[in-house]
């Protein structure tokens, strides 16, 4: 399954019927760090705010494909706030991986992150920085990098099949 979490809406995207679209509601609560989605709940949020089964919606998918602006070289914080709300995808435990300690995966599936960039001016230093963001977030996911795209403006995301 593909999996969007944009933060523009599906309306603005060019998607098919079997593609799950996340988008902002208004309703995201930040991560409190309290790491229940790990001990109490695992694989689920305790904050019920309809992105509660954000871990368990990567467990789900193969593909994850981000649709953000360009903010400082990172994503929006709508992107931010949801993948942070996603930490229940992996495991409290520990493993190396290149060399570096993350955390193991708790699913079997592995995940394919793809990004698609938007926003007037992108310094190259800023897409350097978001390369490298999207680079450290599939291998905290034990995923693998797709494309990682820049756009001046969400306009051209209509030419895009996502």
């Amino acid at each position: 399954m593909k999996l969007v979490l944009t933060d523009i809406g599906r309306d603005n995207l060019n998607v098919g019927s079997d593609v799950q679209v996340i988008e902002n509601n208004g309703n995201i609560h930040k991560c409190i760090g309290c790491f229940q989605c790990w001990v109490k709940t695992p694989g689920r949020c305790v904050i019920m705010d309809g992105y509660e089964d954000m871990g368990i919606k990567l467990s789900q998918c193969t593909d994850l494909v981000i649709v953000s602006e360009s903010v400082y070289g990172s994503t929006s914080p709508f992107i931010k706030n949801a993948l942070d709300r996603a930490i229940s995808y992996v495991h409290p435990n520990f493993c190396y991986r290149n060399g570096e300690m993350h955390h193991k995966r708790r699913y079997d599936n592995q995940i394919k992150i793809s990004a698609y960039l938007y926003g007037e001016n992108m310094t190259e230093a800023e897409k350097e920085t978001t390369r490298k963001l999207i680079t450290a977030n599939a291998v905290n996911f034990d995923g693998t990098v797709g494309q990682v795209v820049f756009l001046n403006s969400k306009e051209e995301l209509r030419g895009i099949t996502l």
